[in-house]
């Protein structure tokens, strides 16, 4: 019963660890993109296109976390 209950933690943490650094990058990037749209509204077209490109990366973090807590359940 405890190999069942680490496997379960292991996972938690490896979810909850995995998405803390994609969520705080994300809530950094939003506010610097909007305060350069703020400041030169005429690139926004670019901004926006390389914020969304960063926001892509952090959330493949945040989709391995996903993939290694799932074969964490069901794999091991």
């Amino acid at each position: 019963m405890e190999a069942e209950a680490a496997k379960l933690l292991a996972a938690g943490l490896c979810m909850g660890l995995g998405a803390i650094g994609p969520g705080v990058g994300i809530g950094v990037l939003g506010s610097g993109a909007v305060q350069a749209v703020a400041r030169n509204p005429e690139a926004r077209g670019q901004i926006f296109t390389n914020m969304i490109f960063a926001i892509a990366l952090a959330e493949s973090v945040a989709i391995y976390a996903l993939v290694v807590a799932i074969i964490l359940l069901f794999v091991v």
